[in-house]
């Protein structure tokens, strides 16, 4: 089962799959396969009568062993997902579903789970993949070790690979933007693509909440952080709900794998989910170029200079949120859980901030982000100083080549995948 959130590219990866391992497939798109095809599913006691019917509607020979068959867009047709269970034990075939994730959670209430599906979640594509559709697999590679061995880039390699990185979290990994991107070589035109997925989405979230609270939660991130608050303030949005009570919808928003959701650890230490405080989270886009778009869905393009400004690198200090977005993306899509932490100054008056807390071997590791100024780091000093005994390793993620001081690793933002 791949899951995840809509055109990232499900249905064209695993058909590229099939094309390239097997000697032949079946693809069934439920969203648009006629009645006789849902009907199969509906009595799968005779798998040879369905397995004929199959190849006899899609005018394919399957092969024993050796052919895949497709069910994408299963939430569509639940009956075919309960059918695995049945249709892994013939051993005949091969099979892989793929399913927009908050569809699919939706779909399953009278059907039976079957045991023998594995889950992988799919995102948006990473910096690595991004620059695969650039055709460029070499520096990837190569920055890792790099990383690996703590070397600096030097000052002209940096400053290209910051460009070639802000050009990222511009086009964002959503494949269709990347395409346009690589198409017409226009960042207006990536916009507009954008924007089309993005209405998608909230067209999805009024189907699932008809209330709207879904869609106003997702259009609010932008805004959310960038007022650099210790929480995302629910009542901002709504003044009459409390944020207890919206969790129902922070986990539909979660689950959709359109947004990233950040948990508050109470107790930072090995075990961050024993210690995690569902009522207090920050919210973060799932990919960072939709998140651009969003920030200023409400301008034209044209109108807007924010593109410019990041490729040229001259956004303004209060645009670290935008950078801030992109590691929560980064990590995420490494397979890292997403936890920051927060404690009173020695005044009381107001709070210490680490951005990321990472579980690492038995031991966690602070990462603060930084967008501009990073001589001085009081949050990650002051959470170093509480949780002395609890440290494995000290990143400031920012825009600057890597170097390691103080015991400090300064790591720029395109190598935050590594950590």
């Amino acid at each position: 089962m791949i899951q995840g959130a809509r055109r990232i590219g499900k249905s064209t990866i695993v058909e590229e799959f099939a094309k390239n391992e097997y000697e032949s497939y079946i693809l069934i798109d439920f969203s648009v396969a006629p009645e006789e095809v849902h009907q199969l599913f509906h009595d799968i006691s005779d798998l040879n009568y369905v397995f004929m019917r199959l190849q006899l509607i899609f005018h394919v020979n399957l092969v024993e062993q050796k052919s895949l068959i497709i069910f994408d867009e299963v939430q569509m047709e639940p009956l075919a997902r309960q059918a695995i269970k049945h249709l892994v034990k013939d051993r005949r075939y091969d099979y892989i579903e793929t399913g927009s994730l908050i569809s699919v959670r939706k779909k399953i209430t009278d059907i039976v789970i079957p045991s023998e599906e594995e889950k992988l979640d799919m995102y948006p594509m990473d910096y690595e993949e991004f620059r695969w559709a650039m055709g460029d697999t070499a520096t990837i590679p190569l920055l890792r070790q790099l990383f690996e061995s703590r070397t600096p880039l030097g000052d002209a390699a940096h400053r290209r690979m910051m460009r070639d990185f802000r050009l990222y979290m511009l086009v964002g990994g959503m494949p269709q933007a990347v395409e346009e991107y690589l198409e017409s070589n226009n960042i207006s035109s990536v916009d507009l693509t954008k924007r089309s997925i993005l209405s998608l989405y909230e067209e999805d979230f009024m189907k699932l909440d008809a209330d709207g609270r879904a869609t106003a939660l997702f259009d609010a991130v932008p805004s959310q952080l960038s007022k650099n608050a210790s929480r995302y303030k629910v009542s901002e949005i709504f003044p009459n709900e409390r944020a207890d009570r919206m969790g129902d919808i922070v986990n539909l928003l979660g689950s959709s794998m359109t947004t990233n959701v950040c948990y508050h650890s109470n107790d930072p230490n090995t075990g961050l989910a024993l210690t995690c405080d569902r009522e207090r989270y920050k919210l973060y886009m799932a990919d960072t170029g939709l998140f651009v778009t969003l920030a200023f869905k409400d301008k034209d393009v044209t109108e807007n200079d924010i593109y410019n400004k990041l490729l040229n690198d001259k956004l303004n200090t209060n645009m670290g949120y935008v950078y801030e977005n992109v590691i929560a993306q980064m990590l995420k899509t490494s397979g890292k859980s997403l936890y920051y932490h927060t404690m009173p100054t020695e005044d009381g008056k107001k709070y210490y901030e680490v951005d990321f807390v990472l579980s690492d071997g038995f031991k966690v590791s602070p990462v603060e982000v930084k967008s501009s100024g990073y001589k001085t780091h009081a949050s990650l000093d002051a959470f170093v100083k509480k949780y002395s005994g609890r440290i494995q390793n000290k990143y400031i993620v920012y825009t600057k080549d890597l170097h390691r001081e103080n015991g400090i690793d300064y790591i720029p933002v395109y190598m935050a995948m590594f950590l």
